[in-house]
């Protein structure tokens, strides 16, 4: 959150899927809302897109722009380029997004029954290098639990496994993602019209819609 109400980062991506490709800078006097997602992420298409699509069918003629940015931090094998493109052009979702989505009935012959109608790119990877250190294990848990040292000693530990593993399995480094120091998917960010970064939620469900309008009124 250290980066919310300064310039927001460029957007460093690899690939525009869909759409015309953008830049931060090209969008200056508009509002723009990124949704950053993973192919292999329930949440992003049982709560993120669908609360993303209906803002943007709602204020579209308006001073607003809304983008996809697909990253990776993990599950590489399903997060990729490949699964992305299929994901755009046929609506089919696989791995725990399918299992999910099946349960809870929201497909269709294993596809999306909503379409992603605005511009979605593909975060820029790079071989990660960084070391599985206490350094670098504790710079991830103070970055993303800012409470941590006030947690019972065995949740404390707990986390520390967790983060310890997944830097074990990171392969690359997304560098959107990272430079907007996110904590997750689906993560919504939202830029002014002068380019300053005013949020960014981790989630879904916390007002997007209310601070939208009240960036479109600025």
């Amino acid at each position: 959150m250290s980066r919310v109400n300064e310039k927001a980062p460029e957007l460093s991506v690899d690939s525009w899927v869909q759409g015309e490709p953008s830049t931060i800078a090209q969008q200056e006097g508009k509002v723009v809302l990124i949704e950053v997602f993973q192919v292999n992420c329930p949440g992003c298409f049982i709560h993120g897109f669908p609360e993303v699509i209906e803002i943007y069918n709602k204020y579209q003629g308006q001073s607003l722009v809304v983008l996809g940015l697909a990253t990776a931090f993990e599950d590489f094998d399903k997060n990729n380029l490949e699964n992305l493109k299929t994901l755009l052009r046929t609506g089919q979702v696989i791995g725990e997004t399918l299992e999910a989505m099946n349960r809870s009935a929201l497909l269709n012959s294993n596809r999306l029954e909503y379409p992603i109608s605005f511009p979605v790119a593909w975060d820029k990877l790079v071989k990660s290098t960084e070391d599985v250190s206490q350094e670098n294990i504790q710079k991830i848990i103070h970055r993303d639990i800012g409470e941590f040292d006030s947690l019972p000693e065995k949740t404390r530990e707990m986390i520390t496994a967790q983060v310890k593993t997944y830097l074990q399995k990171k392969l690359y480094s997304a560098q959107t993602f990272e430079a907007y120091e996110l904590r997750g998917t689906p993560s919504s960010i939202l830029i002014d019209k002068k380019g300053i970064l005013r949020h960014s939620l981790f989630g879904s469900g916390q007002g997007l819609e209310e601070k939208v309008k009240v960036l479109l009124n600025e």
